[in-house]
């Protein structure tokens, strides 16, 4: 199958689109092999070439001579498809952005699965890197997850996969090693506050992911609906839908929506989203290179007008940055938290010939007031910064998020509990 659609943070919007197939036989012979190997690999790495000459958001690809970069490319052979890979990296490398990669057939299938299908095979962990440290730590375990099942607990260290030290791994080649058939098994050896390290065997499974979690909340004489998203695929729409209907089945006198830790994902999830709490008003602007400009929207389908603060910091990017924009500059919510990462770029995921892939930045969006936020991020209406201290407290236990050991969230039931609305703060 191929397919392509456009990503903000991790990811963001589907659509359907088709890149060039081509269909290579190779002969028993070894030369004749090695010449079918250099040629195949040769036709991937031209794919990836004109992909970026026709999408790339810069038409100057920052100032590199991006038809250089093709002679280099094609006048290379290649005695494997691994060799094409890493070249192919180098020229992405050139472009200086960070969010367009090449990705292997595996890490493409991982993608698709997770974000398209709203399940993932594996143990079922998030995982961060600490900036200081380079230490990758577990975020939390995933609801009904074979980690959670085994003990894992949110602040736990991976020390050791299968063996062999972390020292060196970033996020997404751990995420590499962890992920695997379901059925099969991953030895982990993690580091947890006031233990020696220990081992844990995990079987791996198919995981459906919870990205929406809600109850309600019982703050002095106000009942408070809280609704923590934790990524914007394609089955979280459904689920915010059914969350925001039973909480207000429940009779809520207002909702926290916390995006606090969202790293984005389907630009059309986000749209849907913003729809669920904004009857009108534009929710977003992306402009491309290649198709001009395309604005989305609030359509008269919002499921309350109840009051609502909705919780970010510095991890909330792209797709959450395009709800938190929509639902400030329209005056819907309140912002309560700290700045946002600021992404506002758009990422389009190309599917190549041989199975793998390639996310390439394809554009931009602006929010409804045309504020342009990359690298400069959401400011809130209210701000209120962690502490070091704090922020590790609610890292290692994911559970005092949305409670009274969790200051952010405090402050937003301050804002509704005063009534304040968020016309009446400055945006």
């Amino acid at each position: 199958m191929h397919f392509s659609h456009r990503l903000s943070a991790t990811l963001f919007a589907s659509a359907l689109a088709t890149t060039s197939t081509l269909s290579l036989i190779a002969p028993a012979t070894a030369q004749t092999s090695n010449r079918s190997s250099n040629a195949s690999s040769k036709a991937i790495v031209n794919e990836v070439w004109q992909i970026v000459n026709d999408r790339f958001v810069d038409g100057n690809f920052n100032q590199v001579d991006w038809k250089a970069v093709r002679q280099q490319l094609v006048n290379r052979n290649y005695t494997s498809r691994e060799q094409a890979y890493t070249a192919i990296r180098d020229a992405l490398k050139r472009l200086n952005d960070p969010y367009t990669r090449f990705l292997t057939p595996q890490q493409l299938q991982a993608l698709t699965q997770q974000t398209i299908t709203g399940e993932l095979t594996g143990i079922g962990i998030r995982l961060q890197q600490d900036e200081a440290t380079k230490q990758l730590r577990v975020v939390n375990a995933i609801e009904n997850s074979p980690a959670l099942k085994a003990g894992i607990k949110s602040g736990d260290q991976i020390v050791a996969i299968n063996g062999k030290s972390t020292a060196g791994l970033d996020v997404e080649s751990a995420s590499n090693q962890i992920r695997g058939r379901a059925g099969t098994t991953v030895t982990l050896r993690l580091r947890r506050s006031g233990q020696t390290d220990f081992d844990l065997r995990i079987t791996r499974a198919t995981i459906a992911l919870p990205y929406v979690t809600s109850n309600l909340r019982q703050e002095g004489n106000r009942r408070i609906g809280y609704i923590r998203l934790q990524e914007f695929s394609a089955t979280a729409p459904l689920q915010m839908r059914r969350a925001i209907q039973s909480l207000t089945n429940q009779n809520v006198d207002g909702f926290v929506l916390d995006l606090r830790g969202n790293p984005g994902g389907l630009l059309l999830s986000s749209v849907a989203i913003a729809r669920q709490w904004l009857d009108r008003g534009l929710i977003v602007r992306e402009v491309e290179r290649v198709g001009g400009s395309t604005s989305f929207d609030a359509n008269g389908t919002a499921l309350t007008k109840k009051p609502l603060v909705v919780l970010v910091d510095g991890e909330s990017a792209s797709a959450s940055e395009i709800v938190a924009g929509a639902l400030k500059d329209n005056r819907r919510a309140t912002i309560v938290g700290s700045t946002t990462f600021g992404k506002a770029l758009v990422q389009q995921v190309f599917s190549l010939s041989d199975g793998s892939g390639l996310t390439l930045t394809v554009g931009r969006y602006v929010t409804p007031s045309g504020l342009d936020i990359n690298r400069k991020g959401i400011v809130p209406n209210v701000t209120v910064n962690l502490s070091e201290a704090q922020q590790r407290q609610l890292v290692s236990n994911a559970d005092l998020l949305g409670t009274q050991s969790d200051p952010q969230y405090v402050r937003a039931i301050a804002v509704l509990n005063n009534g304040s609305p968020a016309a009446a703060i400055a945006p």
